[in-house]
């Protein structure tokens, strides 16, 4: 049975974007962005709301030749290409990447099915999403990989008014001062 998975970059004071809608001050020096490869490799399929999808689909078209791009790169894009996607959207019309489909709803009993019946672990990307997974009791781990910096504001990375208990599995501290926290779901 596949592991359902939310992994986010989050600022110290709780925001996976800041009040302009803007990531960019998240941390991807190359060790992160390792260790983010690394982590997608098990990963069979991407849930995904319409704003991450439209962040992350840059990857269905980025070079995968050999100097274009640094190798780690190349390797996350060939693993994001491999895996399948599902993107949770009213208004999206149509999909630029391949192994992708548009869900109008999200089921909880469809996400315990494909739970059940998927091989590789399944990650979710967005907080609305994330948080609709957590309310329903979905979600296995989380990876929190924590930047050294305070937004103020913005979208927060974790619903509000929801109460989950956590083990702490794991950490790990890279140079440019991110910390990952790799939590599991006490039920």
């Amino acid at each position: 049975m596949a592991k359902l998975i939310y992994p986010i970059n989050v600022s110290l004071d709780g925001y996976m974007e800041d009040e302009r809608g803007n990531i960019e001050w998240s941390i991807s020096d190359d060790e992160v962005f390792a260790f983010w490869t690394d982590f997608q490799r098990p990963i069979g399929t991407y849930l995904y709301g319409r704003r991450m999808y439209e962040s992350m689909v840059y990857w269905e078209t980025a070079s995968a030749k050999k100097g274009d791009q640094p190798d780690v790169m190349r390797e996350f894009a060939q693993i994001w290409r491999a895996a399948e996607k599902n993107v949770y959207s009213r208004t999206l019309q149509e999909v630029s990447s391949v192994r992708t489909r548009i869900e109008r709803e999200f089921d909880p009993d469809v996400i315990r099915r494909l739970k059940q019946s998927s091989e590789a672990n399944i990650t979710i990307g967005g907080p609305e999403l994330a948080g609709q997974a957590m309310s329903a009791g979905l979600l296995d781990e989380c990876h929190l990989l924590v930047n050294p910096i305070v937004l103020g504001g913005g979208k927060r990375a974790l619903p509000d008014n929801l109460r989950m208990r956590l083990e702490l599995l794991g950490e790990r501290r890279f140079r440019c001062g991110v910390v990952h926290l790799h939590y599991r779901v006490i039920v």
